[in-house]
Order: structure tokens, then sequence, then C-alpha cells
């Protein structure tokens, strides 16, 4: 791996801005939250955000196998700043400034108490997040995703819907608690092993840890700890047991935007496990894709017998992500390339339908489908959005999930065969079928146990919302090859690592 330095290819160091921005703009909101206008401060950073994320992408050279915008700062001890990115960092980058725009909306509309000081934490949470996905440094990567659980914790707390949602916080923290751990004790072996190759230079750097000083067993090592503690976030089976109770006794839509949106844990793999442990990664890949395919039925079909529209939605989450798994594990260029347009499309799509049930549930305060029923007669705009986004998740044409499917698939075929391919397919005509089932039970069929519930119409910020989260999802869809070309060059460059070397 090879670096070009901000003031290379920029005038400003961009990913230190991208960074502190949203954390400044928080302490700020948070300061201020009783003035009339903070609210406005604070989705002016939001657009602010967005705007540097775009810049980013602008002024990243797409044909450079380099790591870009290098920005290092020496620190005491090992926790040296060190910050760069390529194009699988811009589109995780841009995912989380739109998601970031779409929660600040979404937070206006739903009404939630106190959205001031909610947006001052979304800004904290923007923030760190940029932090993870910019740094080089697997020890700044798992101490900022520390400080991301701790403040998603404190939005499961303070905007929980529900009376049981000091359960729902403490398993959330239960399971967190345990993959931070783990990833913990990976990067301090794997910083323990360098140092010892090197005569005691510890270090936890990305060019450092990737030049394959960790070998044999104690890469065998490395690669769980980290697995398990990056499929705790992501969330993957059998390590998702946290999400159905957080799903349904948690806030409905805002903190579950970031916790499942933006696929730190899929994003983390790539990073960090691939490159750091390739040979580990090879000879254990086959486990983890057996466990991510029987993830797919297993998640689908608890999916199907679910009476609770939330529940329904995280067990939809575990069986998508659980293909995103498949795809990654091919070790196959097509498969990374697939595999990160999914998530993202995954990310997007199940945002946009978070963001419907939660109106659905200011309307009706219940997310139970026996419950529900009739809806789309008042609120058409916003079935329709919930709908999209289930094809989105289930691959339809016109969405960013049809060619990133596709192309995950092909890769399955070449590594794992098609029989397994085919049965991970089935998996995903499953989730179609209870997707397409919460949405005739919902919106267009009649309550089972009683009258149709009273709901007024939608409101016109709730339409824009809609709208917004329908754009993003269907101009993605149909122009989708500005996105192939920005990670192909790094996903190719990781594809190397396995023996896939791809000849322009």
């Amino acid at each position: 791996m090879t670096e070009l330095y901000w003031y290379d290819t920029a005038g400003i160091p961009l990913l230190a801005l991208l960074q502190l921005l949203p954390l400044l703009g928080a302490a700020l909101v948070w300061r201020l939250a009783e003035r009339p206008w903070a609210g406005a401060l604070g989705r002016g950073v939001v657009l602010a955000e967005l705007g540097f994320a775009l810049f980013l992408l602008r002024v990243l050279d797409q044909a450079s196998p380099a790591l870009q915008l290098a920005e290092f700062v020496d620190l005491p001890g090992v926790l040296d700043y060190h910050a760069a990115a390529d194009g699988l960092t811009v589109l995780f980058v841009l995912l989380s400034a739109l998601l970031t725009l779409l929660v600040s909306l979404y937070s206006m509309v739903r009404g939630l108490p106190d959205t001031t000081r909610l947006l001052a934490v979304v800004l904290a949470v923007e923030g760190v997040l940029m932090s993870l996905l910019c740094t080089v440094n697997l020890l700044w990567f798992t101490l900022a995703s520390a400080v991301e659980v701790a403040l998603i914790g404190y939005l499961l707390w303070r905007w929980a819907t529900t009376p049981e949602k000091e359960l729902a916080l403490a398993r959330f923290y239960q399971f967190q608690g345990t993959g931070l751990l783990l990833l913990l004790a990976g990067a301090l072996i794997i910083g323990w092993a360098h140092a010892d190759a090197t005569q005691g230079m510890w270090s936890f750097d990305l060019l450092d840890l990737s030049r394959g000083q960790v070998a044999g067993p104690l890469a065998t090592v490395v690669f769980f700890l980290l697995f398990y503690g990056l499929a705790i976030r992501t969330p993957l089976f059998p390590m998702h047991g946290w999400l159905p109770i957080v799903a349904h006794h948690g806030n409905v839509a805002v903190a579950p935007a970031f916790l499942l949106g933006v696929k730190v844990g899929i994003y983390g793999l790539a990073r960090f496990v691939f490159p750091i442990v390739p040979e580990a990664v090879q000879e254990w890949h086959q486990f983890a894709a057996a466990f991510a395919a029987v993830g797919v039925f297993y998640a689908a079909f608890l999916a199907f017998v679910q009476t609770n529209l939330r529940r329904m939605m995280a067990f939809a989450v575990v069986s998508h992500t659980s293909l995103v798994v498949v795809g990654l594990f091919a070790l196959h260029p097509l498969g990374f390339q697939g595999a990160m347009l999914l998530a993202v499309n995954f990310g997007l799509a199940t945002t946009a339908m978070l963001f419907m049930v939660g109106f659905v549930y200011r309307r009706t305060c219940t997310t139970n489908l026996a419950r529900l029923g009739g809806l789309f007669d008042r609120i058409p705009f916003i079935g329709i959005a919930f709908l999209v986004g289930g094809f989105a998740i289930v691959g339809m044409p016109g969405t960013p999930g049809f060619d990133a499917v596709h192309l995950l698939m092909e890769a399955s075929i070449e590594k794992f065969g098609a029989l397994p391919t085919v049965a991970a397919a089935l998996g995903n005509v499953m989730a179609a079928g209870f997707l397409l089932y919460a949405f005739q039970r919902a919106f267009l069929a009649a309550p089972a146990g009683g009258p149709v519930i009273a709901v007024e119409r939608g409101l016109n910020m709730e339409h824009l919302v809609a709208g917004c989260v329908l754009a993003v999802l269907l101009v993605t869809g149909f122009y989708l090859e500005p996105w192939l070309k920005l990670v192909e060059v790094p996903l190719t460059d990781l594809a190397a690592r396995f023996g896939h070397i791809v000849h322009p």
C-alpha cells in the first residue's frame, strides 16, 4: 500500500474537517439547545458535512490504487492519528453523510421530544462515524467504535418508545460490549505480534500490519477475534441476538438508522481484516460463508413468523446481511464489489423502511401487525416508500440491489458452485415473500383484531422524507456505474491478495 498526502491532492485537510465539523456542531447545538435557531444551525452543519463528502468524491483520483488525502499526527503512545481515503472510504462516507441528513429531516417530522439535543447527539455520532471510516489505525477504529456504541446507546435510552427500554439497552450493551472486547483483543494481539517481529515497535497502522508479519495459528486467532467482534455489530447469525429486542423496545428509527444503515461491520472486514490476515481469511472463508448461508434461511424463517413489524424488520436485516457476507467471503473482485454495493443498498433501503415504520407508529402507537391494516387509503405515499424499500432489499430491477446481487451471485457460483448459490438466492426469494406480506398486512388488509385505526393523512414533511429516500434509491439503482467505478480499484487490489489478478 502507498499513500498520497492531502497537500498533494487537495488544498485542505479534508478528512480532518469531515471528522471535526460534526463534533464541533454537536457541541454548539447542545450548548445552545434553548435557542430557537439551534436546530437550524445543526441542520446547516449536516448540509455542510454532506458538501464536504461530495467534495471528497470530486478530488479523489479513482484510478489510483493508493490511499489518498493522507493525514498523520504523531501522538503519544500507539494512538497516532493516521487517516486516508480510497474509493471504499468515500462510498461509506457519502452514505453516512446522506443518512445523517435523512435522520435530521426525520427527527423534525417524527416529533420526538427535545429534538434539538437529539440533533446534537446525531451530529456527534456522525463525527465519530467519520473518524472510524477515515482512520487506517486499527486501534483508533476500535476505540471510535466504542464511542459510537456509547452514543447510540444514549439515543436508545433517551429516545426509546416503549417502557421496556432498560431491557433493550442492557441486551445492546451486553452484545456490543462483547464485540468490542473481541475487537480490542484481536487488535492488541496483532499489535504485539508486530512488535515481536520489529524489535519492540508497536503499531496498529494498516500499512504496517498488512505486510504479513502474522501467519499460522496466531493469524487464525486474530481472524476469529476480529471477525466475531465485527459480526456482532453487522449483525451476523448467530451473533444477532441483540437486534430483535433493540428493534422492538428501542428507538424506532434514529438509532437503528446508524446501527444498520452504515454497515460498519462489513466495512471493517474489508478495510482491516482481509488485508491484515489474508492467509487466515483464505483458510476459513468457507466456514464464514457457511454460517452466513445458514443465517439467510434461519433469519428469513423467523421473519415470517413475527407478529410485530419492528421484529420482522430486525430478522430481515440479519437475513440480508448474511447474503452480503456470502459475497464478501467469495474472495473474488466481483463478490467484493457486489457485497459493498449491496451493503450500501441495504443501508439505504433499511433506513427508508425504518422511517416509514416510524411514521406509522406516530399515528397508531403500535407496530403489531394484527392491529395494523388499511393504512394505504390514508398514507399511500408512505406505503409506496415502504414497498420500494422492500423491493430494494430483495434486489428488484431499478434499485441498487439488482446489479449488486448479480455480481455477488456470479462470484459465489465461481467460488462455491451453483448449488450453494441457488440456495442463497432462494433465501432472497423468501425475503421477498415476508416483506410483501408485511406490506399487504399493514397497508392493504383489514386489521385482524378489529376496525381500522383512524389515522391522519401524510404530512408534507413526511412526503419530503419519503421522496428523498425514494429518489436516492431509484437514482442510484438506474445509475450504478459511477459507484461501481468508485470501488473497483481498491477492491480489485484487495482481491489480488487472494490470487485474483484482473488485467485491464
